[in-house]
């Protein structure tokens, strides 16, 4: 999801929305990492953009690993809400490296997503031997 897809996300699901990106690395600043908070056109546009759902300040030394970090990747592919976002949004939802896409499934197919090097497909549920 594109940084702005991420955004309206988290609008819609009530939690706030700010993007880091690292501007120092602890291998070459005595062992401390840096982030610096940016807006959303600057993460839409960063090779690497952090999602964090609470407002840490200009500057930060760590990503936080509990529930104010957010990744898009973890979300469902059926999630309603997600389907909305890429309906509303339809291309800019994309981010750099997505093609996102809403397909209908008949209610009676039973489905899984097939990863391939990141790149998903829906299938129909087989048995293979």
């Amino acid at each position: 999801m594109s940084p702005k897809a991420e955004k309206r996300y988290l609008e819609l699901i009530g939690k706030d929305c700010y993007f880091y990106k690292q501007t120092k690395y602890g291998y070459e600043n005595n062992g401390v990492d840096e982030y610096i908070q940016i807006s959303v056109d600057e993460a839409s546009k960063a090779f690497i953009a952090y999602t964090i759902t609470k407002d840490l300040g200009e500057v930060i030394y760590d990503i936080p690993n509990n529930n104010t970090y957010w990744y898009a990747g973890d979300l469902e592919r059926d999630d309603p809400i997600l389907i909305r976002v890429v309906n509303e949004m339809g291309e800019e939802a994309n981010s750099q490296h997505a093609n996102l896409e809403v397909v209908e499934i008949p209610d009676d197919v039973d489905w899984e997503i097939q990863d391939y090097d990141g790149f998903e497909t829906v299938h129909e549920k087989h048995r293979s031997w």
